[in-house]
């Protein structure tokens, strides 16, 4: 019997989500795979589980879709070998902010912050009780501060930062670690479906270099991991200073600048 927890991985088919499996399986973790595209998922459980000796499930689910998402959620909530999540499933935003319809922006946001949101709710009172278990969110480093074009996308991955962070705060304490991973541009399918060509793009980093330096940061119980951020002290002094605002917060009156002139 397989004594290491079963990974559940969104976004599997594919790019990074597909990289994590890989990862995962050569580790000797049963998987759970999701996705959209059931045979690209088919294809790759196959190969796994012949070269890793793994047991590997397939959840053919559009996150976007509400029958869908709790059939995920159902999972999660059930499946007491499943130890970790790793949220990854999302899209990048196409056009600026005025050229979005509104089921653009509803897709959008629905799979990049109310599915992870809601799949994370899911596992969360079960990890709890077990004691033990992990969360990986996949944000953006594009949710540090805004960009051009980016604007909704952007926000859903500033998001899914500050859930990461609340979440460490609320489930920490109960053994559960949360890690947020912030890739830059990466080399995966995600371009394309925004209609927006990867090779005009100056820098861009391989899917295998991201998840591997992830999960570096996954092994030492990293809180948040920017693979692409290569002086640490950047990221000290932005999370500090936040905490520094925080301090300086008096919640009983409008600061001075802010008074009715005489």
């Amino acid at each position: 019997m397989n004594t290491y927890p079963n990974v559940l991985i969104t976004g599997a088919s594919s790019g990074i989500g597909a990289v994590y499996a890989e990862r995962f399986a050569k580790r000797g973790h049963d998987l759970v795979l999701v996705a959209r595209d059931k045979s690209r998922l088919d294809a790759l459980a196959a190969r796994l589980s012949e070269t890793h000796r793994v047991k590997i499930d397939v959840l053919q689910a559009d996150l976007t879709q509400q029958t869908d998402l709790e059939a995920v959620e159902s999972r999660l909530r059930t499946d007491a070998r499943i130890g970790v999540l790793i949220n990854n499933a999302g899209m990048a935003q196409s056009g600026t902010f005025i050229q979005q319809g509104t089921q653009a922006l509803e897709t959008l946001i629905g799979l990049n912050t109310t599915a992870v949101t809601r799949l994370a709710a899911a596992i969360a009172p079960r990890l709890v009780q077990a004691g033990a278990g992990s969360i990986v969110n996949i944000g953006s480093v594009v949710g540090l501060a805004p960009e051009f074009g980016m604007t909704v996308y952007g926000a859903t991955k500033a998001f899914v930062l500050f859930l990461s962070q609340g979440l460490h705060v609320e489930l920490s304490p109960k053994g559960i670690y949360v890690q947020a991973v912030l890739p830059a541009a990466t080399r995966t399918e995600i371009w394309e479906r925004a209609g927006m060509d990867v090779n005009s793009l100056t820098e861009v980093m391989d899917v295998d270099e991201l998840v591997d330096a992830a999960l570096v940061g996954y092994d030492r119980r990293e809180l948040v991991t920017i693979p692409p951020l290569h002086v640490v002290g950047r990221w000290d002094a932005l999370d500090s200073a936040r905490q520094g605002l925080l301090s300086d917060i008096r919640q009983a009156h409008a600061a001075e600048r802010y008074q009715p002139q005489a």
